[in-house]
């Protein structure tokens, strides 16, 4: 337990500490343990000093009443630099996957001598409030000309029938519902893939670990407390080298990953055939390789000149 400000956040190290940092940044409602171990092994065995970490209001972190301690994400922003400060990382290696991906953005933006590179993993560009075309999606409203793309058809019916069905009222149904969003972020493309029992074990570990299970949604309160959280034009200011992964069959945020890679100058786009919008086993390699390569090259980057990439030349 890592004490961020008046927050405790869980936090996990692997690989030797004097090596370089890769800060792994979770989306929202997401523990830190959704990066696949083999993932973080992977990374730490390459040469990284690798942490992981559990939002405020999820996981074993401070899980505390929204109203008595209302927040935004601005917040969550904070907490990953407040937490880079109490390791006494200086710079590091930001990884973000989905709304961790937006905060990822965020603080290279902010704080650009404190990234060493970028990647950002089914996310969207930050700044074009992707959490508000989700809405009108699920609400059957019209999206103005310009707009993100939507989501896909079956990730928006699902989440359509569960706002209007009863909230899971014990543990085995709130473990059968994850398994089935989990199913839906798997994507389209390889259903056959999706391993319904190690997900259940995933999701009870998940489950059994929450200081309260309650708080998780937390994270769309604060969402809420500012809808215009994301700063306009934040990746034109982003000078780390940048990489962007998005799978073929992300569900959620489909056709993001070019978005962003246009947004930042100089960022390359990946795109993993197959993958939905988590990091599942069949995805951890081909992700990894192409991580551990983009952290090679940033390792040169500065001599290539701001936002550039040495992969490029």
């Amino acid at each position: 337990m890592v004490t961020v400000g008046d927050i405790e956040l869980w936090t996990e190290e692997f690989g030797d500490p004097s090596h370089p940092a890769v800060l792994l940044i979770a989306g929202s409602m997401s523990q830190g343990l959704l990066w696949p171990d083999e993932f973080v092994g992977r990374l730490a065995a390459a040469g990284h000093r690798v942490v992981r970490y559990d939002h405020r209001d999820v996981g074993r972190s401070t899980a505390r009443d929204f109203t008595e301690h209302p927040y935004t994400w601005a917040d969550l922003k904070a907490d990953a630099v407040g937490l880079m400060d109490a390791l006494g990382i200086g710079s590091a290696h930001l990884v973000g996957h989905s709304a961790g991906g937006l905060l990822a953005q965020w603080i290279a933006a902010d704080h650009p001598g404190r990234v060493g590179s970028l990647t950002v993993i089914g996310s969207s560009p930050l700044g074009e409030n992707e959490g508000q075309v989700l809405v009108r999606a699920l609400m059957g409203e019209p999206q103005p000309e310009g707009s993100l793309p939507e989501p896909a058809p079956e990730f928006t019916e699902f989440f359509r029938k569960a706002a209007v069905s009863p909230p899971p009222a014990t543990r085995a149904e709130a473990v059968d519902f994850q398994i089935e969003v989990a199913r839906i972020l798997h994507g389209t493309e390889r259903p056959s893939a999706f391993d319904e029992d190690a997900q259940r074990r995933l999701e009870e570990k998940l489950h059994d670990r929450m200081r309260d299970p309650r708080t998780a949604g937390n994270h769309r309160l604060a969402g809420m407390a500012d809808l215009e959280w994301e700063p306009v034009g934040a990746p034109a200011r982003v000078t780390a080298p940048t990489l962007v992964i998005e799978g073929t069959a992300e569900p959620v945020k489909p056709g993001h990953g070019r978005l962003i890679a246009q947004a930042i100058t100089g960022a390359r786009l990946t795109m993993v055939p197959g993958m939905g919008h988590m990091l599942t086993p069949q995805a951890v390699g081909s992700v990894t390789d192409a991580l551990v390569a983009h952290l090679e090259a940033a390792a040169t980057a500065g001599t290539t000149g701001p936002g550039a990439h040495p992969m490029d030349r």
